[in-house]
């Protein structure tokens, strides 16, 4: 198989599909964005996110209604450009002089966390049988930043659509509970603000679970967990290049591809986004509109995601998967509190 870095889109736009314009598709992908933020808006409950949502709307539109015959080409690139250029925007949000603030014992947990996590899943995944790809994903969304991760890495692994899918809906169920138990476990042990703060940002999957499950604890520790889940999030660019790296080897190993090891574009504006974001002073309203716009963009790629995915081939692959992410979420939380109650 090629070593190509591309995201997968499903079904390929050739023929007349090629010939039709974008804009509808881009529009569909556009209004079911703006609709992933109504059901938070409306209830105020913080645990909706909108990428999870936009993931589930394609997928229950495309099961209503099938793929309409106008929409692959923009869907296509919803999917391909406009997602990469949303995790490229990330960058912009990493605070390195913040991510100092934690110290070296916050940076110790929050990176160890990430690195055995991702070790342990994979293994767990071997163990169950569960396909290489999909247990890529799981690990990567558990151990790093939930959807995000899971759209980035899926551009290394060539993993299916539904593999997508179904680690996305694995990270948000587990990710979820435990960001409802944290604060409720945390009062029976003797934790401080900042030890708490650490164990939420080091351990939780979405930013959103991270931050809403620290806040519960304080500002101060609000403010450490945030810090701490941007950190792995800063991670992102060297887990892609590293799983892209490892595809290119494993295939010029078989004979497949002599290709060289290219840098994904949107690896690289990630990296130039973060550094230019903490060379230069940017205003904190602009900041936050980048941020609306990288929500929104990462939510319009996500919802083509949950329109190519056929949610018959999510049913056929069982519960084992689940159960890789339920013991990855198990071994991130119990690794990152007996951390954070050693270190700090």
């Amino acid at each position: 198989m090629p070593a190509d870095l591309s995201l997968n889109v499903a079904p390929p736009v050739s023929g007349a599909h090629a010939k039709r314009s974008p804009w509808p598709g881009l529009l569909l992908t556009a209004a079911l964005a703006a609709l992933a933020f109504l059901p938070r808006a409306l209830t105020g409950i913080g645990m909706l996110n909108p990428l999870v949502v936009a993931i589930l709307l394609g997928i229950a539109l495309r099961a209503v209604m099938g793929l309409p015959a106008w929409a692959p080409r923009g869907l296509a690139l919803s999917q391909k450009r406009v997602l990469r250029v949303a995790i490229a925007l990330l960058g912009l949000q990493i605070g390195m002089g913040q991510i100092a603030e934690i110290g070296l014992a916050g940076i110790a947990i929050a990176l160890t966390c990430l690195g055995a996590t991702f070790l342990f899943t994979r293994a767990l995944g071997r163990w169950l049988g569960v396909d290489r790809e999909l247990t890529i994903l799981i690990a990567a969304g558990t151990s790093i930043c939930g959807a995000s991760a899971i759209a980035a890495v899926n551009s290394a692994t060539r993993a299916p659509e539904e593999d997508a899918a179904y680690a996305i809906a694995c990270i948000t169920l587990f990710g979820t509970a435990a960001m409802l138990l944290y604060p409720l476990i945390a009062a029976l042990l003797p934790m401080n603000a900042h030890a708490y703060g650490l164990w939420s940002g080091a351990t939780l999957h979405e930013i959103g679970q991270a931050v809403a499950a620290a806040f519960q604890q304080g500002d101060a520790a609000g403010q450490t967990g945030t810090i701490a889940k941007l950190l792995r999030v800063a991670m992102l660019p060297a887990m892609v290049l590293l799983l892209a790296w490892r595809d290119a080897r494993k295939c010029r190993k078989s004979g497949t591809t002599q290709a060289a090891i290219a840098m994904p574009w949107f690896v690289l504006g990630f990296v130039v986004l973060m550094i230019l974001g903490n060379v230069i002073d940017i205003a904190p309203a602009l900041k936050a509109r980048a941020n609306d716009a990288t929500i929104f963009l990462l939510c319009m790629g996500l919802a083509a995601m949950g329109m190519a995915t056929d949610i018959t081939k999510i049913r056929a692959k069982g519960l084992r998967p689940l159960l890789v992410a339920g013991g990855g979420t198990l071994f991130i939380s119990t690794l990152g509190l007996g951390l954070a109650l050693w270190l700090v």
